[in-house]
């Protein structure tokens, strides 16, 4: 009797964990699993910010993939996924066609520009290793060439952040502790340098506490963040963006450095299966299947469901989806035996936004925390999700360990 196949398709956080809970759980020989990621490493998207700003290396942020699979019960392809066919159960890669009994897809998210003229050729978006380490090495161009210039041109030195949710505050705080090391580094005056958020809705971090906020966006202004809430982006050019600030009022802010950080999608390529979607994104069943597909699953990014209790999706965390991940292979191994498939269920544990290194904010256990020991939270929180991927080995290799700084 033939052996399923489960193909798991990306290998971020709601996909990793799918593999490794099915290779703690199945026997070599019940199954075979394929896992297909364009890369032959993981990295950790929460931590793409610190890549950006400069304050973490690349490298930290990014571990090899077979060093935390069963080469055993697993097996890896370097490859990019080009097609998803779902009607005949095949799945077209940079390395051939790929068939399937149960299909993961987990495929992450790309950034979304919500049709804004030039933001996708003249912004940077924080999406992966390789654009994160362009980012810093763009600001760092930007600091030397002012330098060097007997006309100097300050505008370089403007550094524009379009969005104030999860992702552009984190990276905002560590760009308030990179500035300064730049300005020392490359002999700039700090007067100099604008660190500007800019932001359509009237909030920043919507589903914070506004207690919570209103401490990060005191110590982000500490920093020399400046903020302009409610000025929707409305192009982007190679100088610089146009900001509307009234109904007939706009603003142009010239800058070197503009970085989108305010909105994402799910993969381009849900969009071609036939699924319904909203921007890439699937509003799964109870147990993570794609609504009339019995045999696929969607987790992480790709995947919407709605917290009933507020009546609005659940964010696309890792904690997410690294429990989808769990679920999903669960569910898979009961369909393999004939048995029935659970409900995911979140256990949210709470939510930690950084504000650089030694400070955040954060909701756990029912309490607000801030300062050094919401950072502590953060970078516990780190570490564990390197633990339950990989176990001490990796924790101990690529975690965060400086926990009272």
């Amino acid at each position: 009797m033939k052996r399923p196949t489960i193909l798991v398709l990306g290998a971020g956080y709601g996909g990793l964990s799918t593999v490794v809970k099915l290779q703690k759980t199945i026997g070599a020989d019940d199954v075979d699993i394929v896992l297909i990621n364009k890369n032959d490493y993981h990295y950790e998207s929460t931590w793409l910010h610190e890549a950006a700003a400069g304050t973490m290396s690349p490298e930290s942020v990014r571990y090899d993939i077979k060093s935390v699979i069963d080469n055993n019960k697993v097996k890896f392809v370097k490859a990019e996924v080009t097609e998803i066919n779902i009607q005949e159960k095949v799945v077209t890669s940079s390395a051939g066609a790929h068939t399937y009994d149960y299909l993961v897809i987990s495929l992450g998210f790309e950034g979304e520009t919500f049709g804004i003229t030039g933001l996708d050729k003249y912004a940077f978006s924080i999406a992966n290793v390789k654009a994160a380490r362009q980012i810093r090495e763009h600001i760092e161009y930007q600091f030397a060439t002012w330098s060097l210039e007997e006309e100097k041109d300050d505008s370089r030195l403007t550094i524009i952040v379009g969005g104030a949710g999860f992702t552009g505050i984190e990276f905002l705080g560590e760009l308030g502790n990179r500035v300064p090391e730049l300005c020392k580094e490359f002999d700039v005056p700090a007067e100099k340098v604008r660190v500007i958020c800019v932001e359509a809705a009237p909030m920043v971090l919507p589903g914070f506490d506004p207690e919570l906020v209103e401490y990060a966006v005191k110590q982000l202004k500490a920093k020399g963040i400046e903020f302009s809430i409610g000025t929707p982006v409305v192009e982007a050019t190679p100088e610089g963006v146009n900001i509307k600030k009234g109904e007939d009022e706009f603003e142009f802010i010239k800058a070197g450095t503009v970085v989108w950080a305010a909105g994402v999608r799910g993969n381009r390529l849900i969009e071609q299966t036939g699924i319904e979607n909203m921007r890439a994104r699937v509003k799964v069943d109870k147990d993570l299947r794609a609504p009339g597909h019995s045999d696929v699953f969607i987790v992480g990014d790709c995947a919407l469901m709605i917290n009933e209790a507020v009546n609005r999706p659940y964010p696309p965390t890792a904690q997410i989806a690294m429990q989808q991940g769990d679920v999903c292979a669960n569910n898979i191994i009961a369909l393999i035996k004939g048995n029935p498939t659970t409900e995911f269920v979140p256990d949210l544990k709470g939510s930690i936004a950084s504000l650089g290194d030694d400070d955040a904010i954060g909701t756990a256990f029912g309490k607000k925390f801030t300062g050094k020991k919401a950072s502590f939270m953060k970078k516990m929180v780190d570490n564990r999700a390197l633990y339950m991927i990989g176990g001490a080995g990796l924790a101990i290799k690529k975690g965060k360990f400086n926990l009272l700084k």
